[in-house]
């Protein structure tokens, strides 16, 4: 079986103001249950929002966190 990879645009062309936990993830070089103990935990650099009790990766904050210009 093989696993399915995500492929994702490079972070400079992402205009949305949020990001996926999966896509953030991906961006940080992180695993998604990393990101998602960040948020419950609440002691990550990052701190996401709750949209519909999904949570949404500010992509500005996930870009400077990068190194990449916003």
């Amino acid at each position: 079986m093989q696993a399915r990879i995500a492929s994702y645009p490079p972070l400079t062309e992402v205009t949305r103001p949020n990001l996926k936990t999966e896509e953030a993830a991906y961006y940080l070089s992180r695993r998604p249950q990393t990101l998602r103990a960040w948020a419950c935990l609440e002691n990550g650099p990052l701190r996401p929002r709750r949209i519909g009790g999904l949570l949404a990766w500010n992509t500005n904050e996930v870009k400077s966190l990068c190194g990449v210009a916003a």
